[in-house]
């Protein structure tokens, strides 16, 4: 089968080579997959340029990339039900410890982590995967949100307009901070009731304005380090802080004398270890807020396979409003 395959760090047109690799087979519990597409997430471009701290060099001798992806069983191993034979899926932790992910024409992989589709398209079942579990676990993990004001820093990005969508499916009031232009509107179209520039020096002011002084309930954040201060001036007592990202700060110091006299909850999200109960509940949400039409992916541009490359640099250059994919099959 053709893939794209990387055995050494280094910048994407550099590192990643179009190869044809045995096709592999479904061992006793999983299903093989031809794929349609394949999505490209950070996480995946951080990890093949080697932005990972003490890992200096690839787990294994030759990786596929990519985590998320959709397509068709093709075929089962032993214990899985031979009725999945045709059924259309989408993908969730590809590539996650095991060498071989999306990027390529098959995947075999445990048969749980092939999700049915139904009749969504795959350009959607490709792009949920990370960003809406991330997103749907960030909402849903202390419970119902109905009648809650919630806050989604990043309201424009991937995670954070399914956040917004999900969030005002479920009930909710949504602030959502964005940088002004295409960001704040995607934001704005995801449903927020209210988009803010995050970039404000007087954000936690305009939070609480826009609340009339009513803090917030839960707060859904990429980018803890740098918000932290303007989250512990508008969280709730025992309100909680869903943080799945802190790129531009990654050792905050936090004010711990505010965050305790609200006894603030800190919940870390990292979705490739999400336990299995709290993942099924977030798969739920996600199906369920497909079928009724409350949740849409973004598609930025798709690529050809031999061009993953550019798919990388896409992603690497930040400025998009929706996934990218590569097309597989």
């Amino acid at each position: 089968m053709r893939a794209i395959t990387y055995s050494a760090f280094g910048p994407a047109a550099e590192a990643l080579s179009l190869t044809e690799v045995e096709t592999p087979t479904a061992k006793a519990g999983e299903v093989l997959v031809r794929l349609h597409l394949s999505g490209v997430n950070p996480s995946d471009v951080k990890a093949r340029a080697g932005g990972r701290p003490g890992v200096p060099k690839p787990p294994f001798p030759q990786i596929i990339p990519h985590s998320d992806g959709a397509g068709v069983i093709e075929a089962v191993g032993a214990g899985v039900p031979p009725s999945r034979v045709g059924e259309r899926v989408w993908i969730w932790n590809g590539q996650w410890q095991r060498p071989f992910g999306t990027c390529a024409e098959y995947i075999a992989l445990p048969a749980a982590q092939a999700v049915p589709l139904g009749d969504h398209s795959f350009e959607t079942g490709a792009s949920l995967g990370i960003p809406a579990l991330t997103a749907a676990h960030c909402v849903f993990g202390g419970g119902s949100v109905e009648g809650k004001t919630l806050l989604v820093s990043g309201g424009g990005g991937s995670v954070g307009f399914m956040a917004v969508q999900l969030a005002k499916w479920a009930g909710a009031r949504v602030i959502a901070t964005a940088s002004a232009g295409p960001s704040a509107d995607q934001a704005q179209a995801a449903g927020a009731d209210l988009v803010l520039d995050h970039r404000s020096p007087t954000l936690a002011e305009d939070i609480l304005q826009a609340t009339s002084g009513n803090l917030i309930y839960r707060a859904i954040e990429c980018e803890f380090g740098a918000n932290i201060d303007t989250l512990a001036t508008v969280m709730a007592p025992c309100g909680t802080i869903a943080a799945y990202g802190s790129a531009v700060n990654m050792a905050p110091t936090l004010p711990f004398g505010p965050l305790l006299f609200k006894a603030i909850t800190i919940d870390i999200a990292l979705i490739y270890i999400l336990p299995a109960p709290e993942r099924a509940v977030a798969i739920d949400h996600i199906h369920r807020a497909l079928a009724e039409g409350a949740l849409t992916a973004r598609v930025h541009k798709t690529y050809e396979l031999e061009d993953t490359a550019k798919a990388h640099e896409a992603v690497e250059a930040a400025h998009r409003y929706g996934a990218i994919l590569v097309k597989t099959a």
